[in-house]
């Protein structure tokens, strides 16, 4: 069974780290995701930086840049993945663009994420109809989930069929904002979470965007299995650097290490 799914199985509220491979050094990608493994984080996801990156907010933009700037590449990830598996055993996901990824070549993309132990990957810009269609056959042979984002205003009928095509979790989008750019949840946010919880979907849900604490995080995981914070760990790691990696995530989830 793919790692995502086992941990999906288990009887808690599950939390996902995002960060910036190759922030704030290029060096750092392994030893933060080391880190956030030993601070007793669910799965973590791993942002391939791009130079358009449609849905990220300014923080997570710099960072992209400046991983960029530092020499990040497609192939240097990989590099520094080929061991991981050997140090950490927590699902991994790689959250990234498609054009990256299509210049890169799709299979030969999936092939190398199957060798280093990738378990899943978030592409924000693939819709969900081209995926089934071009390229499921080759994400299921290389044993990884794709994992798809809806909206509060994605509509029930896509929703649904999001579902029905997803087999790992739904990243469900707490805002039609930018990551980064929302504080607390407002009632139409939280009729949203409501409205899908109610829906029974066959895939567990995952929020994020607007997720940067632990009163953020403990009311998203009141309807969903858990949730996946980004632009406050970018904050951390450009304030504090990489050193005390386990006072962020014992601000969010106290007692967990």
């Amino acid at each position: 069974m793919n790692r995502i799914n086992q941990r999906m199985k288990e009887d808690k509220k599950l939390l996902s780290i995002y960060f910036t491979s190759g922030y704030p050094e290029i060096e750092d990608t392994v030893h933060i995701i080391k880190n956030l493994e030993k601070s007793g984080v669910d799965f973590i996801e791993i942002g391939l930086p791009f130079s358009d990156p449609l849905a990220d907010g300014p923080t997570i933009q710099e960072s992209s840049t400046i991983a960029l700037k530092n020499g990040m590449t497609t192939n240097k990830l990989f590099e520094q993945l080929k061991d991981i598996r050997s140090e950490v055993s927590i699902p991994l996901i790689i959250m990234g663009y498609f054009n990256p990824i299509l210049q890169f070549g799709v299979e030969k993309f999936c092939t190398k994420c199957e060798e280093v132990g990738i378990d899943g990957l978030i592409i924000p810009d693939l819709p969900v109809d081209v995926y089934k269609d071009e390229y499921k056959v080759i994400f299921e042979k290389r044993g990884l989930k794709n994992i798809f984002l809806i909206t509060p205003q994605t509509s029930e009928e896509r929703i649904r069929f999001i579902d029905k095509v997803s087999d790992g979790f739904i990243y469900m989008v707490s805002t039609a904002s930018v990551t980064g750019s929302t504080k607390g949840f407002g009632d139409e946010t939280k009729a949203y979470f409501k409205r899908i919880s109610e829906m029974k979907l066959r895939n567990p849900q995952v929020v994020g965007f607007g997720i940067s604490d632990e009163a953020t995080f403990n009311y998203a995981t009141k309807y969903a299995k858990g949730a996946i914070i980004g632009s406050a760990f970018i904050k951390h790691l450009n304030k504090n650097g990489i050193g005390n990696i386990q006072d962020f995530v014992k601000s969010v989830r106290p007692g967990l290490t």
